[in-house]
């Protein structure tokens, strides 16, 4: 059983104890305090909230107990129902809505749910407003409407196409040079709503080949919904199977984004960002922006295109709030996540398919070949399970002092640099974890590296 409460939003298993997991009670406690944050800031306007959710077998479960629970409060919802994280951001800033709220554990397994929180511009909830948010629901300080004041509940359906449409309206987007590449698509939709609209928007590209396999919208995922290579066996060896171009995964809420070669072989979810840079960078010149666990080769890329680029920390919101900054032009995380400012400030996997698939077909390439084109490094991705008794800031601490000699960055969990290559880590904010990332441009350094710091925890934790 676990329940993760952060600024951004809450997140748990399914069942158990009040407080200890993700249970009825707490969907309508952190509903309902979100809501009333909504209220307060918000005294002499309607406030109307905007819910969808991915298709996680929990998820008409949560929707019913959320969007009750803000009628009470007397918040007006559009519930948009089956959708992408995208797509509900989007459609905040379309209806004019007060805020929204997404019903998805985005890439954690299906006894996970959770509220992710927006604000009227259909973007990530600020620290300040989270820890309003949360000391609301720590206070039960609620006040419901009375039965003439009761909240209405309305549906949308037109979502879909108005985020498609204005993907498709982008310039850089060129679906007459996807169209004339005649490319042979193979989809995992993870049993999520990326079935509808993934292949929704390849075939507004112009793409007539396409497959999708784990097509079934029911959240009996048929495998562990993160898109990383040891998931998407399937997938690889459907695309080589039909001989494809490519195949293309994405997580159960759409938001992350990677790609399998031609041959079988993976991109990398790290790369997606990388490639989908580098055409942005030829057509406009700017900064970009990604977050210290994401790979070098970003920074390398838009080097080579005489840009300027920046790391924040980890998180959505960190990302957003640094490429406003800078202004950067493309960002995102290197899970697989684009954020494309001309479009919206969010990870958007459908727009980076657009821009992906653009930027192939203009090269006339193959994936392998494009990969080839970008610096070659690799990120080993481990984590270790942390137990409540485990004092993180005191364990970072001694790993402080032990690397002393090393360059440091320590504003979101340690940055470990050797030389050229790097160590990150930092407990997650959305599992019990610590993650530890490490990069090198050899596979066996960066798995080296990893082993380092693990054995390093594991004997701190022991001491």
């Amino acid at each position: 059983m676990a329940l993760i409460k952060s600024i951004s939003g809450i997140r748990g298993t399914i069942g158990g104890e009040p407080s200890k997991a993700f249970t009825p009670i707490d969907m309508v406690k952190y509903a309902a305090a979100y809501g009333t944050m909504l209220l307060s800031n918000n005294t002499n306007t309607t406030v109307s909230v905007v819910v969808g959710r991915d298709a996680r077998i929990s998820g008409a479960m949560v929707n019913a107990l959320v969007t009750n629970t803000l009628i009470a409060l007397g918040i007006n919802v559009i519930d948009i129902g089956l959708s992408t994280t995208p797509t509900v951001e989007m459609a905040v800033k379309w209806a004019g809505a007060t805020g929204g709220i997404i019903l998805t554990a985005s890439h954690n397994p299906a006894e996970w749910n959770a509220l992710k929180l927006l604000n009227h511009k259909g973007e990530f909830i600020s620290a300040a407003d989270g820890e309003t948010m949360l000391a609301i629901a720590e206070s039960n300080h609620y006040k419901f409407a009375n039965v003439t004041a009761l909240g209405t509940i309305t549906t949308g359906e037109s979502y879909m196409q108005q985020h498609i449409q204005s993907i498709l309206n982008l310039p850089l987007v060129n679906a007459q040079a996807i169209a004339n590449a005649n490319f042979t698509i193979v989809v995992d939709a993870i049993n999520s709503t990326g079935a509808t609209f993934v292949p929704a928007l390849l075939q507004a590209l112009g793409v007539q080949n396409i497959t999708v396999i784990n097509s079934e919208v029911n959240g009996n995922f048929a495998h562990n919904p993160e898109p990383l290579p040891g998931h998407l066996t399937q997938l690889s060896n459907a695309v080589v199977a039909q001989q494809a171009h490519l195949g293309i995964a994405v997580d159960p809420d759409v938001d992350r984004l990677c790609f399998v070669n031609n041959d079988g072989t993976f991109f990398g979810e790290e790369y997606t960002l990388v490639a989908v840079a580098d055409y942005v960078l030829t057509h406009t010149k700017g900064a970009t922006v990604s977050n210290l666990s994401s790979t070098q080769a970003l920074a390398d890329v838009t080097e080579k295109h005489g840009c300027r680029y920046e790391a924040s920390a980890v998180g959505e919101v960190n990302v957003v709030t640094l490429m406003k900054e800078t202004n950067a032009i493309i960002g995102g995380e290197g899970n697989g996540g684009i954020i494309y400012p001309e479009l919206h400030y969010g990870r958007d996997a459908l727009v980076g398919i657009a821009l992906f698939l653009s930027h192939l077909a203009n090269t006339k390439l193959t994936m392998v070949a494009l990969k080839n084109t970008y610096p070659n490094y690799t990120i080993s991705k481990n984590k270790i399970e942390l137990t409540p008794d485990i004092d993180i800031a005191s364990l970072f601490a001694e790993l402080k002092i032990k690397y002393s000699d090393k360059q440091i960055i320590d504003t979101d969990g340690l940055k470990i640099f050797f030389d050229k290559n790097w160590v990150h880590l930092r407990p997650s904010n959305t599992e019990p974890i610590i993650r530890i990332y490490s990069e090198s441009e050899s596979e066996a350094t960066a798995n080296r590296l990893a082993e380092l710091i693990i054995t390093d925890i594991k004997q701190l934790i022991n001491a």
